[in-house]
């Protein structure tokens, strides 16, 4: 691996947590393990990584709530959560919370390295990144900076939320399909990509609800379509 790629791993699992960590370090990755969600968070704000796994039920503070903080520092780094839970608001309840997988225990090594790895090439997703800036009515998109601006304001974006919005810009007044929207940057067309594709879409819509001459139209069973008016 030309470059050390440095994990954030919280897990309250002792025996799970060195089993996962020691099987990450075999494959080259730098592994720092937290048994609990303080322990986690004190981590992430001493050092910098480059994804972040977290289970869901750990003692002090949940994953979910971890993801929170994470998020209200940093919109870019991946989070990925492992956990025990399978219910659909649970996994729901991991995306509006700034997440951006799903593993559920129990988990194969090779899957959870598979992910890692979908996370890490994500910036070369088989649509070009721009520098470009794009006009939105009256808001500015940047795709390689994360941002949506407007009269001086600027909204940070997650790295999938600027994929899913680079994609409907790059068809603009078209119906852009849900599946091909999932396989670029989900690269997975499944049920639960679809809900979270359905998050980010919401979150989308909230950003430019003040921009009368933008809007993002759901065309039932079919796709999105983003539509600015002249």
């Amino acid at each position: 691996m030309a470059e050390t790629v440095k994990i954030l791993l919280a897990e309250d699992d002792v025996n799970l947590g060195f089993v996962v960590k020691d099987n990450l370090e075999h494959h080259g990755y730098q592994v720092d393990l937290c048994k609990d969600g303080e322990e986690a968070l004190q981590h992430f704000h001493a050092e910098k990584y480059d994804i972040c796994i977290l289970d869901i039920m750990m003692p002090k503070m949940d994953g979910f709530a971890v993801a929170t903080h994470i998020r209200n520092k940093d919109t870019q780094i991946p989070i990925l959560f492992l956990t025990a839970k399978t219910l659909k608001e649970d996994r729901l309840q991991g995306f509006l919370t700034g997440g951006d997988d799903y593993i559920t225990k129990p988990f194969s090594i090779e899957e959870l390295i598979l992910r890692i790895k979908v996370f890490l090439k994500r910036s070369k997703i088989d649509f070009k990144q721009t520098g470009t800036a794009i006009q939105i009515g009256g808001y500015t998109f940047r795709h390689d900076q994360l941002t949506l601006q407007k009269e001086g304001n600027e909204k940070m974006l997650t790295q999938k939320e600027a994929d899913v919005l680079l994609i409907l810009c790059q068809s603009k007044g078209e119906v852009v399909k849900r599946n091909d929207i999932l396989l670029k940057v989900w690269g997975d067309d499944d049920y639960f990509n679809g809900r979270s594709l359905d998050v980010f879409i919401s979150r989308l819509r909230k950003y430019i609800a003040d921009e009368p001459k933008a809007q993002i139209t759901n065309h039932h069973g079919v796709g999105f379509r983003l539509k600015i008016s002249e």
